[in-house]
């Protein structure tokens, strides 16, 4: 067995007990096990994790490490994915942040009964960005892209995400469904007028609908409340929500 001096910086040390942030780790191993497979042992998923430096070099993740050596972990960059379109896959009990992505335009698959295996499949075969609060689930080698959502309130979940992999500029609001991720289209008056109730059909005139599951959307009182949400997410050091799209299209 050999011993190597693991060293992890920055937000990797939220994966770690207290006792051990910012701390040399001393590990014994396998002469056969990789660094990515020591670095998970320790309990910090890949797919956070950046560069790795094995005694002051850099070094992949299949390295095989030499006894006594420090190895030091850095955490991922932030992911700058403002030039392509931005997939996400979202584990059980993510609910209202998925519903918080679909809001801000992004194709963003949930269900409350994923099991683990048909979310790595999917994010695998989609290349879709898990989004998960099980770090072992991210473990997973088919897993592409992935990030651990760390915060508890909704709106600093999807702070943190749009931060992350600075999605600012991404940001379409009110174009997808919020019951099932389907683009939505404008449709007249005239051709929902039926399904509207009596001051529905009095005050707004601007609609559209879920072609998928038929759901109709207009600017409703819900309008002005998810638009403050939308402008809350701006904050000092946060990009914030590109000025006219945000009411480009209906919500109910």
């Amino acid at each position: 067995m050999l011993t190597a001096h693991f060293v992890f910086h920055g937000a990797l040390n939220d994966f770690l007990p207290r006792q051990l942030r910012e701390a040399h780790i001393p590990y014994t191993f396998a002469p056969h096990q990789s660094v990515k497979h020591l670095i998970e042992a320790l309990g910090v998923p890949h797919v956070e994790v950046g560069q790795v430096r094995v005694d002051g070099h850099p070094v992949d993740s299949a390295t095989r490490l030499p006894e006594g050596c420090r190895v030091d972990v850095y955490p991922l960059e932030q992911e700058s994915l403002a030039d392509e379109e931005t997939l996400f896959i979202l584990d059980n009990h993510l609910g209202k942040l998925a519903a918080a992505l679909r809001m801000l335009g992004f194709d963003t698959l949930y269900r409350n009964d994923y099991q683990d295996d048909e979310l790595a499949a999917t994010a695998a075969a989609e290349q879709r960005i898990l989004l998960t609060r099980d770090r072992r689930l991210l473990m997973r080698k088919a897993i592409p892209r992935g990030y651990c959502i760390r915060q508890d309130d909704p709106r600093e979940q999807i702070r943190a995400v749009l931060q992350h992999y600075n999605l600012h500029r991404q940001v379409h609001p009110f174009q997808r469904c919020l019951r099932c991720n389907h683009p939505l289209q404008p449709v007249t008056k005239a051709q929902v007028m039926e399904r509207l109730e009596p001051l529905t059909k009095l005050y707004f005139d601007e609609f559209s609908i879920c072609p998928a599951c038929n759901q109709v959307y207009w600017k409703g009182s819900h309008y002005e409340h998810m638009q403050r949400m939308i402008n809350q997410l701006a904050s000092p050091g946060v990009e914030g929500i590109p000025e006219g799209r945000s009411s480009a299209s209906p919500l109910c």
